[in-house]
């Protein structure tokens, strides 16, 4: 085994992709883990008339990943 956490690794355990614009100027991302665990990343936008979907869910990936990768840190610690 090895002691480290890759980004592949973190993209392997990803089943799903769920993204959900709430409001305004807001987007959910809801990543479910191979393993059912869900975790959840916002973005939001200042001006609601500059709203764009697409950089929306990808900041919120980019959050959610975050934290997959303290999670899969912490696992990996703990063995």
């Amino acid at each position: 085994m090895e002691n480290i956490v890759t980004i592949e690794k973190i993209e392997n355990i990803i089943l799903k992709e769920d993204y959900i614009k709430v409001g305004l100027k807001t987007v959910i991302a809801v990543l479910t883990l191979k393993n059912g665990f869900e975790i959840i990343g916002t973005s939001a936008c200042v001006d609601f008339n500059n709203f764009d979907f697409e950089i929306g869910k990808k900041y919120a990936r980019e959050k959610a990943i975050d934290q997959i990768w303290m999670l899969e840190g912490y696992l990996l610690q703990s063995k």
